[in-house]
């Protein structure tokens, strides 16, 4: 008995290193890919030389939602560790590829009244790049969702977390657009005029919100039409989430202060008051999936 357990052991940490191994290999890739899909940005000189802050939270994002398509594929039931190795890296794969597209869905889409890139490389305009690392965060919790919900084998799974991706991203856009209504001031003139405290308190909408399609997608995949009405349900829950959230960060989280004076009526933005934003957006997304 005493051998079987140890066997098992042994088994155990062989699967879990080469688990930890593929990762590293996936992340190795995604360094690479983002190079090749951005050739006019030096990541080296961003991140070393210029100690470009803004770059960092973006590029930040970016592996922190490979880390999560990652571990979509690596949370749940074994399928043996060849199978398990094999859909690591195929999810993986896929999901470097999309979050790379996510950048240019926030540079042509989120925040299509100015070049990104100029924000984040030449301006080092953190706002901005705190919202390009809220959508790739963004996608990589709707592919968790996509992928740790996947019933299908062979090419339908993929083309199945594909079209979830595709959703994910539509439903961000539509609730950046709805922020932008809410508000009384206008989210891209404030960002591009280096206003950080906005873009914390919208890169909190924009993952509040994906997480609420995370875990509508999460679910065994049934039928397109119970996919789509789950996924509706919780984009009117996020439409919402928006402004209650918002007036209960007035009367209770600021108590005595005005949200909007703090954020843009006053010389230098508060910062502070926009991490409470975007913490009730956040907050509030994640307790209505628990209550669900």
């Amino acid at each position: 008995m005493e051998e079987l357990l140890q066997n098992e052991y042994i088994i155990y940490l062989i699967n879990t290193v080469a688990y930890l191994l593929n990762a590293f290999v996936l992340f190795l890739i995604g360094k690479v890919s983002y190079q090749l899909f951005h050739p006019k940005i030096q990541v080296k000189n961003e991140l070393v030389e210029k100690d470009n802050l803004a770059f960092a939270i973006a590029h930040a994002g970016y592996f922190t939602g490979i880390l999560l398509a990652v571990g979509s594929a690596i949370i749940g039931p074994s399928h043996g560790l060849w199978q398990d190795l094999f859909d690591i890296s195929t999810y993986g794969l896929m999901a470097i590829v999309l979050l790379n597209f996510s950048t240019i869905v926030t540079d042509k889409i989120l925040l299509r009244h100015f070049s990104v890139r100029k924000e984040i490389v030449d301006d080092r305009n953190a706002g901005t790049g705190v919202v390009e690392a809220a959508n790739a965060i963004a996608s990589g919790l709707v592919l968790m969702g996509a992928v740790t919900g996947e019933n299908h084998t062979g090419m339908s799974g993929y083309v199945t977390a594909l079209i979830f991706w595709a959703i994910g991203q539509a439903a961000v856009i539509f609730i950046a657009w709805v922020y932008n209504l809410i508000t009384s001031y206008s989210i891209h003139k404030e960002i591009e005029k280096d206003n950080v405290a906005v873009g914390v308190g919208f890169a909190g909408a924009i993952v509040a919100i994906a997480n609420l399609v995370r875990y509508a997608l999460a679910g065994d995949f049934e039928s397109w039409s119970v996919t789509f009405s789950d996924v509706g349900f919780e984009i009117v829950l996020g439409l919402i989430l928006l402004p209650v959230v918002r007036f209960l960060t007035d009367k209770i989280l600021l108590p005595g202060q005005k949200l909007t004076d703090e954020l843009v009526n006053q010389e230098k933005a508060n910062i502070g008051a926009g991490l409470i934003e975007a913490f009730a957006y956040i907050g509030g997304s994640v307790l209505i999936t628990w209550c669900l």
